[in-house]
């Protein structure tokens, strides 16, 4: 079979760089693969990211499909899907003020939908792009749920995940998107829908 990755694409640095990590063939470098990009719309608090995400794709000439779980979002408390009731913290993120950026379950419930997705299309790997960064406040972001939960979502529909990022700091995933000439300026990495300060 060959290698076809369904990569998740929220428009930011890190899952832009994963996409362009992601057309590489693992068993062949000088072999480009055909991928699938997948934005996971769940109602978060602004849908700026969705631009970048459409740009990315674009760019690299990869599908682009949006998943509509904005019911998901709906129905969990955060700062990312509750923007009447619960402020993003600014400045510098501590634990205690990004606990109220974490939406409950996310990852396992885009990264289970993905899955059905890839399945459907006979694609045996989702990719996400959470990294080292992460795990200290985002439990769904931890090597040892990624690993869980891909053996789950194998049982269940065949398809793996892959996290090639979560040891990785954000700084060397900005090395390797460098080294990859990843189109920075159409990303957008931030929890909010204005413009840059």
């Amino acid at each position: 079979m060959t290698y076809s990755p369904l990569v998740l694409l929220s428009g930011g640095m890190d899952s832009s760089t994963l996409l362009a990590h992601s057309l590489i063939d693992p068993l062949d470098p000088d072999r480009v693969v055909d991928a699938l990009a997948v934005f996971v719309n769940y109602g978060q608090r602004h849908i700026r990211e969705r631009r970048s995400a459409e740009a990315v794709a674009s760019y690299y000439g990869i599908e682009l499909v949006e998943l509509d779980l904005r019911s998901f979002g709906a129905s969990v408390r955060s700062a990312l899907t509750a923007p009447d009731q619960i402020d993003v913290p600014h400045g510098h993120y501590t634990a205690e003020t990004m606990i109220a950026t974490v939406v409950p379950n996310r990852n396992a419930t885009l990264l289970s939908a993905a899955a059905g997705i890839a399945s459907s299309r006979g694609m045996t790997v989702v990719k996400t792009a959470v990294h080292a960064g992460d795990h200290a406040v985002y439990a769904d972001c931890r090597p040892e749920f990624i690993e869980t939960l891909s053996t789950a979502l194998t049982l269940g529909c065949g398809v793996g995940v892959s996290a090639p990022f979560v040891h990785m700091s954000k700084a060397d995933i900005a090395f390797t998107g460098a080294a990859l000439g990843v189109p920075y300026s159409l990303t957008w990495s931030c929890y909010e829908g204005g413009q840059p300060g």
